[in-house]
């Protein structure tokens, strides 16, 4: 649902006429594309792996990777994104 949903929202911004119009469209959307993209390759990798590569570290670095900096990032990427829209 994800995946179709990005593309769709790909799909409408290179209907955009104007490349300025494009290139704000884009700079919007890829640093959230980018926390969750990091939120959901984490998630995949700690549910997902062999039990064989099993490591309290490796699972406590992956465990904080996603519950601690999606949200830690998302003000900061709203922030910057406010000041591109002025």
């Amino acid at each position: 649902f994800i995946v179709v949903s990005y593309m769709q929202i790909l799909a409408a911004v290179l209907r955009i006429p104007s490349e300025q119009g494009q290139h704000k469209a884009f700079s919007m959307c890829l640093p959230h594309l980018a926390m969750v993209s990091l939120f959901v390759s984490t998630v995949m990798l700690v549910y997902l792996k062999p039990p064989s590569v099993a490591s309290p570290a490796l699972d406590l670095m992956l465990a904080i990777l996603y519950t601690v900096v999606p949200p830690a990032g998302n003000p900061f990427i709203y922030s910057m994104r406010n000041k591109l829209l002025r």
